[in-house]
């Protein structure tokens, strides 16, 4: 019973923190294949440097998680890639709260594509 509780819990845990935060789109990697020829979109891959140059998709331009979003245009899309989504997530809810109005998030990262 106690290991059941334990899953429970975790279980949600994952779930909240996969959640889209409000105002945030999501995507799948499928969609992403289709939007990536859209030019009015930033493509921006939030992985570490070494990441991304192991492997990238090329309109997408690195701009780890972390660093200064500010300069980033706000009258695009941005859309926003990580390995598994999650940092990606993170990037896109900063973004939001610096007054960026869309943003998007491709679900699953570019392990998914």
């Amino acid at each position: 019973m106690e290991t059941l509780i334990i899953v429970a819990v975790v279980a949600v845990f994952v779930l909240w923190r996969m959640r889209t935060a409000k105002g945030i789109r999501s995507i799948s990697a499928h969609q992403l294949k289709q939007e990536l020829r859209d030019p009015s979109k930033l493509f921006i891959d939030v992985r570490t440097p070494a990441e991304f140059q192991t492997r990238n998709i090329k309109q997408f331009r690195n701009v780890p998680l972390g660093s200064d979003f500010s300069s980033l245009p706000k009258d695009k899309e941005i859309v926003v890639i990580c390995r598994s989504g999650m940092r990606s997530a993170q990037a896109c809810k900063q973004l939001k709260k610096m007054g960026y109005e869309r943003v998007t998030n491709v679900r699953g990262g570019i392990g998914s594509y």
